[in-house]
């Protein structure tokens, strides 16, 4: 995950210098006219297009698979909440969910911090 985290980084940092370096040749030389230069227009258009496929469009899809989860939940259900606990539901409400821990307590968290369910075994 920190992997991907620095590749993306590399790779935002390397197109916004080469976005830099293609402005600064797209300055007119002496003595021609000046124009506008569509290249920049496909730099920046390019930019947006990774920015979407490397950021938006995973976070969409995670955001997704978490909602469906959410809707799936049931009783029984083996589940991880964010802050690491491994435990069974026991009860569902709108916004809230009891789970029961090993030790045999019950906990009540909030449903949106359950961020996986577990294979049952």
């Amino acid at each position: 995950m920190k992997r991907n985290g620095i590749l993306k980084l590399l790779l935002v940092t390397g197109l916004l210098f080469s976005v830099l370096t293609v402005l600064g040749g797209c300055l007119p030389a002496r003595g021609e006219a000046e124009g506008f230069d569509w290249s920049i227009l496909i730099f920046i258009g390019l930019i947006f297009g990774v920015f979407y496929f490397m950021m938006i469009r995973p976070q969409r899809k995670r955001q997704k698979e978490h909602n469906e989860l959410m809707i799936e939940l049931q009783k029984g259900d083996k589940v991880l909440t964010a802050g690491g606990i491994f435990g069974v539901v026991e009860s569902l409400s709108d916004d809230s969910i009891v789970i029961k821990v090993e030790s045999g307590a019950t906990l009540r968290v909030a449903r949106t911090s359950v961020t996986s369910r577990r294979e049952q075994r």
